[in-house]
C-alpha cells in the first residue's frame, strides 16, 4: 500500500540520518510517528511519489520544516539548531502539527518536487573527472548540466580544492571558497581546463538572483550539519557572482528537452560534456530512454576535434554510496572513475595516474 511504502521510507531515511545529521533523524522520527497517526497528511502525502524512497518524499518533508525555522517563523525559528540543543517530543510534536494546520500551503510547495540540495561538496569529485576529461580529449569543455538546481556544481573549477599535500591540490588563486575531501588513490591528471561555456536546467531551478532563493536552496542542507551550511552559503556567494558577470541562468526545462536544445547548438570544437550528480533516480524512464538515444546518436557524429562526454555521479540504488563514471566518444567506452559518498566527503579515485 502507498502509506505503507511511505512509512517505510521515513525508516529507511532516519537510519541514514541518525549518525551525520541526529536533529534531522529525530525530526524525521517524530513526523513519521505523526504521519502514522493521522490519515489525512497519511494519504495525501503518499500519493506523491509510487517510490518514496527514490523520490525522497521524507528530505522534501524535513526540508520544508527548516524553511520555515530560516524564515523565522515560530515555534520552528525556537526549536530548530542553532537556536536550540534539547527538544523534547512533545515540542516537536507540536511543532509538526502546527505546520500542517497552519503552514500546510507551504509544506506542499516544499513536497511538490524533488530535494535541490545542490551538494557543493560533489565538486571534490566532479572537478576531477571534467580534468579527465580534459585530458582524454585535449581540448576545451562545454558544460551542460541537467538537474543543475541553482548551479553550485556548474561552477566546480572556481572552488579551490585542497585534499592534502599527499595527494592532489587545484588553486584556484579567486576562490572564495575551499574543498577538502578524504581523497584516496591516485591524483587526477591535472591537466589544462579551460571552459568554453556553461548551461544548466532543472525542473523548477532555485534562482539566486531571486529574493529568498538562498534560503529556499539552504534549507534543504540538514540543519545540524554546520560544515556544510557553511559550504552551502559560501558556495552561493561565488556562484551568484560569476552568474551575475557571465549570465549563466539555469533554465527552467525537462531534461531531455535541455539536451536536445543543447546538442543542436553545440559549437563545432571542444568536447561538450553532459554531467549530472544525485538526479537520475528524479527523471522518469521514458526521459532517461530519450537522454540516452540522444547521448548515443550524437555520440556516433563526434569526432577527435568535437568530442562529446557523459559525466555521471550516481547511485546504482538509493543506497549511502555513489559512481563517478564517464563516456567519451569517439569511442564511447564506459569508465568507472570513481566510487564516492554521495555528499562527497570521500571519493576513491579508481583510475591509476
Amino acid at each position: 500500500m502507498p502509506e505503507q511504502r511511505l512509512l517505510q521510507a521515513f525508516d529507511r531515511q532516519i537510519t541514514w540520518c541518525q549518525q551525520p545529521s541526529p536533529f534531522g533523524a529525530r525530526v524525521l522520527a517524530r513526523s513519521r510517528s505523526w504521519l502514522a497517526r493521522h490519515e489525512e497528511p497519511l494519504k495525501l502525502i503518499s500519493a506523491l511519489a509510487d517510490d518514496p524512497l527514490a523520490a525522497a518524499v521524507s528530505l522534501r518533508w524535513l526540508a520544508g520544516l527548516h524553511h520555515l525555522a530560516l524564515l523565522g517563523h515560530q515555534p520552528w525559528a525556537s526549536l530548530w539548531p542553532p537556536a536550540r540543543q534539547a527538544w523534547t517530543d512533545e515540542e516537536l510534536d507540536q511543532a509538526i502539527h502546527l505546520a500542517w494546520s497552519q503552514q500546510r500551503a507551504h509544506l506542499l510547495a516544499a513536497l511538490a518536487g524533488p530535494p535541490q540540495t545542490n551538494e557543493v561538496q560533489r565538486s571534490a569529485a566532479l572537478l576531477p573527472g571534467l580534468l579527465h576529461i580534459a585530458h582524454r580529449t585535449g581540448q576545451p569543455l562545454v558544460l551542460a548540466e541537467i538537474g543543475a538546481s541553482a548551479g553550485l556544481n556548474l561552477w566546480c573549477d572556481h572552488y579551490r580544492h585542497d585534499h592534502g599535500e599527499a595527494n592532489w591540490a587545484w588553486r584556484n588563486p579567486a576562490a572564495g571558497l575551499t574543498l577538502s575531501c578524504e581523497w584516496t588513490g591516485d591524483p587526477p591528471p591535472l591537466a589544462p581546463l579551460r571552459i568554453l561555456r556553461r548551461a544548466g536546467c532543472d525542473r523548477s531551478p532555485v534562482d539566486l538572483a531571486r529574493a529568498g532563493e538562498e534560503l529556499r536552496l539552504v534549507s534543504f542542507v540538514w540543519a545540524d550539519q554546520v560544515e556544510r551550511l557553511s559550504r552551502v552559503r559560501a558556495a552561493i556567494g561565488v556562484v551568484a557572482n560569476h552568474m551575475n558577470q557571465e549570465g549563466v541562468p539555469i533554465r527552467a526545462q525537462r531534461a531531455a528537452d535541455f539536451v536536445r536544445e543543447e546538442l543542436a547548438n553545440r559549437p563545432a570544437q571542444g568536447a561538450w560534456v553532459l554531467m549530472h550528480s544525485v538526479v537520475w533516480q528524479y527523471i522518469d524512464a521514458a526521459e532517461q530512454a530519450d537522454i540516452e538515444t540522444q547521448m548515443e546518436r550524437a555520440g556516433q557524429r563526434a569526432t577527435t576535434q568535437a568530442p562529446l562526454a557523459w559525466l555521471r555521479m550516481e547511485p546504482l540504488k538509493a543506497d549511502l554510496r555513489v559512481e563517478l563514471r564517464c563516456r567519451i566518444w569517439p569511442g564511447g567506452a564506459d569508465e568507472l572513475l570513481a566510487v564516492c559518498h554521495p555528499h562527497g566527503a570521500w571519493v576513491q579515485w579508481q583510475r591509476a595516474a
